[in-house]
């Protein structure tokens, strides 16, 4: 009996020597996170105004609080800005953040991460880029504060050099706090959603903490939570290293802080990043 080849018997073997698309390795990934990272930071050519936006905030901040609070607050402008300086840094990371979280979740709604993922690249690279695209905006709002600080008054007590190593405590900081914000981001259902739950959350975060104020100036039972804040960990770090003061307590216990928020928050945002695939 002849047997009648069908169209299936010609396409099997085709379908099976088709090559599988590659894994990318660690080096690939990071340089496709890259080159993402990279995207986001050449759109600020068309949108200057993303540059001018995380600029603005810790110039209006910093005017703020030298020219409005710092009298009432520390008796003069100079004392102020010593104390409040390092904890505008600390804001900035934490404000950044929750770009991270509204640009992720607009990437989400808008297409952009699925454009993406179509392509032959590592799966984790848009999410990556994105963050380490904010990581450049953070030094640039650091690098704004400092300028401006030190106009009004603000000065290194110990060496310019420290700033290397704050800057570092700051970016691991944001690395870990992302991760919360990557979690929010893709849960959120719209980016406006995203920014009022970001700012509702960030916000007093960043006000109950010693970031602005003295600890100890604050109600017995406030202190207590404020102390457990791991922004008030890591300014009094900042603080430390820049102006003198405790380095070592303060940069451990932002350490062991940056280590609980990524151990609790990667799994969750990871898992949920594969859900949007």
């Amino acid at each position: 009996m002849t047997s009648i080849a069908t169209a299936s018997d010609h396409e099997a073997p085709e379908a099976a020597e088709a090559p599988r698309p590659r894994r990318a390795g660690p080096a690939r990934a990071v340089r496709q996170s890259a080159t993402v990272a990279w995207r986001q930071l050449v759109q600020i050519k068309r949108n200057p105004e993303q540059l001018v936006e995380v600029g603005i905030q810790p110039l209006m901040f910093v005017f703020l609080f030298a020219f409005v609070l710092a009298g009432q607050l520390a008796g003069s402008r100079q004392a102020y800005m010593l104390y409040v300086v390092p904890g505008l840094m600390v804001q900035s990371a934490v404000l950044v953040s929750a770009r991270t979280a509204i640009g992720i979740n607009t990437d989400v709604t808008t297409g952009i991460f699925d454009r993406l993922r179509s392509l032959p690249i590592s799966r984790v690279a848009p999410l990556l880029g994105r963050m380490l695209a904010d990581y450049v905006m953070l030094l640039w709002s650091v690098l704004i504060l400092v300028v401006a600080g030190t106009a009004l008054g603000f000065r290194v007590h110990t060496h310019w050099f420290m700033l290397a190593p704050v800057c570092l405590l700051l970016l691991l900081f944001m690395l870990a706090f992302s991760w919360a914000a990557v979690y929010l981001g893709l849960l959120a259902s719209s980016p406006e959603s995203v920014q009022a739950l970001a700012f509702g959350l960030m916000l007093p975060l960043t006000f109950l903490s010693g970031a602005y104020v003295r600890v100890e100036t604050m109600p017995g039972w406030l202190q207590a939570v404020v102390k457990v804040n791991p922004v008030s960990s890591l300014a009094d770090a900042i603080r430390g290293m820049l102006v003198g003061g405790p380095v070592s307590g303060p940069v451990t216990q932002t350490l062991i802080s940056c280590a609980v928020l990524t151990v609790v928050f990667a799994p969750l945002a990871l898992m949920a990043y594969r859900r949007e695939r």
